[in-house]
C-alpha cells in the first residue's frame, strides 16, 4: 500500500533544494520580530545578530516538533514554524514598560514560557471548536490567510526601507516584476524537478538581476562568523512578571486560533483534513515550541501561513520536505554567515515571489468556498460579512485606534477577527435551532445532534 504524499521521502537533492526553497519564503518573516524588538530594546549589533541567529535556531526546532512529531505532539503536516508576528506589538509594549532594558528580554521570555505551558495545556480541549469549521469557515479563512498575507508582498515589492526617498521606485517594482514573470515563466513551460523549484530560481535570479543595480549587498556575508551557538540564557535567566504574563497569554490565544486555520488551510491542500486528534497535536507543537524557544533566546513560535502558498503552488506536500527546511534553520542558527546569505536576496525579489506565494493560498481558499454551498443566502452572508471583517485591519489599519492595546492584539489581526465572524455566522444561519450545512451534491441526511457541525464535506475526502 502506498503512502501518503504527506509521507513521502524525496530523493536528497530535490529534498534539501525544496527545503531550502521553503526557508527562502518565510526567511524575512522569521527575522524581522526579533529586528524589531531588538532595536527598539536598544540592543547592540553584535546582540542583534546573536538574537536573529537564535529565533532561526529555535524555530528550526519547532518545525521538527510540527513536522516530525513525537508522542501526541506534531500534526505531522508540511509546516514551517517561525517566531509569531502578532507577538512583536507586544512585547515592544514590554520593553517599553521595563525601567532597566537589560531586564526587557528576560521579562518577555518569562512570560512566552508561562503563556507557552499554558497553551500546551490547553491544546486539547482547544482543539475542539474543529467541528464549528465547515467548508464555508475553512474557505472564508484560508482566503483570508491569502489576502491578509498579499500586502506583505506589496510592502516588499516597494523597497527594503519604507522610510527611504524612492521607497517605491521604478527599479524595485521593476525587479519584483522581473520576479515574478520568471516564477510564472518557469511554472508555464518547464517540467518535474525545474518547475516545482521555480521560487526558488526566481529568487536566485532576482538576486543576481538586482547585482547591476547596486540592491543586493555581500556585506553582511563577510561580516558574519562562521561558527556560533545561542548560548542559553545569553540576556539573563527568564523573569516572571503577571503584566507581561497577561499579555503574552493573548498573543498565545491568537497564535493558537490562526494556527487551527491554518492547519485546516493546509489539511485541505494537502487532501489529508485535519481533524481534532490532528489539531491538537500541531497545537502542543506550537505552545511546546515556544516554551523551548527562550531557552535559547527565541521568542513564541507559530504556523508560517506564508509557506502553505509553496505548498498549494508546487504541490510538493512532503513533511520531510519542511523538516529538511527546519534542518537548514538550525544550521543558520549555528552558522551566522549562511543566515546572513539567505538575507542576501533583496525585498522586491522577495516581494514578486511572494505574490504568487499568497495569492495561491487565496485561491486554494476559494477552491474550498465553490463547494461550500454558496447556492444558499445564509452562506453567501456567512462569506461576505467575515470578509469584509477580515479585510478591515488591512484596508483601514487604524480602524481599531481607539481601542485599549489588548484588544488591539486580536483586532488588528484580519485572520483571527475573520475567523471568529465566520464560525460565529455559522453558528447563527447553520447550526442554532437544529440547522445543519449541506454542500451542493450531498445527499439529504437525517437531522444530527446539535453541536455536530462537519468539518469538512464528503467530497473533501481523499
Amino acid at each position: 500500500m502506498s503512502s501518503h504524499p504527506v509521507d513521502e521521502k524525496l530523493p536528497p537533492l530535490r529534498m534539501a533544494t525544496t527545503g531550502l526553497q521553503h526557508v527562502a519564503a518565510m526567511y524575512a518573516g522569521v527575522v524581522a520580530p526579533p529586528l524589531i524588538v531588538g532595536a527598539a530594546i536598544g540592543l547592540t549589533g553584535t546582540d542583534l545578530t546573536f538574537l536573529t541567529g537564535a529565533c532561526l535556531f529555535t524555530a528550526g526546532l519547532a518545525t521538527f516538533l510540527q513536522t516530525l512529531g513525537i508522542w501526541k505532539i506534531g500534526a505531522r503536516l508540511p509546516f514551517v514554524n517561525g517566531v509569531t508576528f502578532a507577538g512583536v506589538a507586544p512585547m515592544t509594549a514590554i520593553a517599553a514598560s521595563t525601567h532597566d532594558k537589560s531586564d526587557a528580554l528576560p521579562v518577555i521570555f518569562g512570560a512566552v514560557i508561562v503563556a507557552g505551558l499554558l497553551g500546551f495545556l490547553a491544546a486539547p480541549f482547544f482543539s475542539k471548536a474543529v467541528r464549528f469549521f465547515p467548508p464555508v469557515v475553512t474557505g472564508t479563512v484560508i482566503t483570508l490567510i491569502g489576502v491578509s498575507l498579499l500586502p506583505v508582498a506589496f510592502g516588499w515589492a516597494q523597497g527594503p526601507d519604507p522610510a527611504a526617498h524612492d521607497y517605491g521606485a521604478a527599479k524595485y517594482l521593476g525587479l519584483a516584476g522581473a520576479t515574478l514573470l520568471l516564477v510564472l515563466l518557469l511554472r508555464r513551460f518547464t517540467r518535474g524537478f525545474v518547475k516545482q523549484i521555480a521560487v526558488l530560481i526566481g529568487l536566485v535570479a532576482g538576486t543576481v538581476l538586482a547585482l547591476p543595480f547596486g540592491l543586493t549587498d555581500f556585506g553582511p556575508v563577510a561580516d558574519a562568523d562562521a561558527v556560533g551557538f545561542p548560548t542559553p540564557f545569553h540576556f539573563g535567566a527568564p523573569q516572571f512578571h503577571i503584566a507581561a504574563i497577561l499579555s503574552m497569554c493573548v498573543v498565545m490565544v491568537v497564535s493558537m486560533t490562526e494556527s487551527t486555520a491554518d492547519m485546516l488551510a493546509l489539511g485541505e491542500i494537502v487532501e489529508r483534513p485535519a481533524d481534532e486528534r490532528t489539531i491538537a497535536a500541531g497545537l502542543r507543537a506550537d505552545t511546546l515550541g515556544s516554551a523551548i524557544s527562550p531557552l535559547f533566546n527565541g521568542f513564541m513560535c507559530s504556523a508560517f501561513a506564508q509557506n502553505i502558498g509553496l505548498v498549494a503552488m508546487t504541490r510538493i506536500r512532503s513533511r520531510f520536505v519542511v523538516a529538511a527546511g527546519g534542518g537548514f534553520l538550525v544550521l543558520m542558527g549555528l552558522c551566522p554567515a549562511a543566515a546572513a546569505l539567505i538575507a542576501v536576496v533583496p525585498r522586491p525579489v522577495l516581494g514578486g515571489a511572494g505574490v504568487v506565494l499568497f495569492g495561491s493560498v487565496a485561491a486554494s481558499g476559494i477552491q474550498t468556498l465553490v463547494r461550500a454551498g454558496l447556492e444558499r443566502d445564509e452562506n453567501v452572508l456567512i462569506v461576505a460579512v467575515s470578509l469584509a471583517v477580515g479585510i478591515v485591519p488591512i484596508t483601514a489599519p487604524d480602524f481599531y485606534h481607539a481601542f485599549p492595546e489588548t484588544a488591539r492584539i486580536v483586532l488588528d489581526s484580519g485572520i483571527s477577527t475573520g475567523c471568529v465572524a465566520a464560525v460565529l455566522l455559522n453558528l447563527v444561519f447553520n447550526h442554532l435551532g437544529g440547522r445543519r450545512t449541506r454542500t451542493r451534491g450531498t445527499a439529504p441526511e437525517a437531522p444530527e445532534t446539535p453541536g455536530a457541525v462537519p468539518l469538512v464535506s464528503p467530497q473533501s475526502i481523499p
